[in-house]
């Protein structure tokens, strides 16, 4: 994680005090923070979950890559330092060794994540009753592909430009 600190080196600092709300849970999507120093506790529906105190750990790339209102509180612990990207999308298509750092790092979340739900699937596997229920919800989240994925980027933002129509001689087809 501490690579993402090299990498993002070049963004604003911001000093978050003891309690301070640094994403809250429902609001639109919004800036990427990478922790610096200090300790965040990361909430949903008001139920701390996490407590963060890894240099190089990143909040607030999932809303801002679904494009969907934040899905955790992340509030500050005592002092925090971290780095803010108001614009993260643009931050990660300029700064690819990020998204592929910030990829690594939310694929790890899923890994293990993926891991337990499976755990829990063996373990109610032949229950009956409402346990037996907790095997199909588990399918439909292990399943889920979320939204279609944008062939955009900062030349092309709507992604579905023609490129053989414009004469370039570039066809989706490479």
């Amino acid at each position: 994680m501490t690579d993402l600190l090299a990498l993002c080196s070049d963004l604003p600092l911001h000093d978050a005090s003891d309690g301070e709300l640094l994403i809250e849970e429902g609001a639109p999507p919004g800036r990427l923070l990478v922790l610096v120093t200090g300790q965040v506790v990361v909430e949903h529906d008001g139920v701390p979950f996490a407590r963060i105190d890894a240099p190089g750990a990143v909040f607030g790339e999932m809303s801002a890559v679904l494009d969907r209102p934040a899905t955790a509180t992340v509030r500050a612990d005592g002092a925090v330092r971290v780095r803010v990207a108001d614009d993260p999308v643009a931050f990660l298509t300029d700064h690819p060794a990020a998204a592929l750092t910030v990829l690594r790092t939310t694929a790890s979340r899923l890994d293990g994540m993926t891991r337990y739900l499976v755990d829990v699937k063996r373990q109610l596997a032949d229950s009956g009753g409402h346990l037996g229920l907790v095997d199909q919800i588990l399918d439909s989240l292990l399943h889920h592909q979320g939204p279609a994925a944008s062939t955009g980027s900062a030349r092309d933002p709507e992604g579905d430009h023609d490129h053989e129509a414009d004469g370039s001689g570039q066809g989706q087809g490479l």
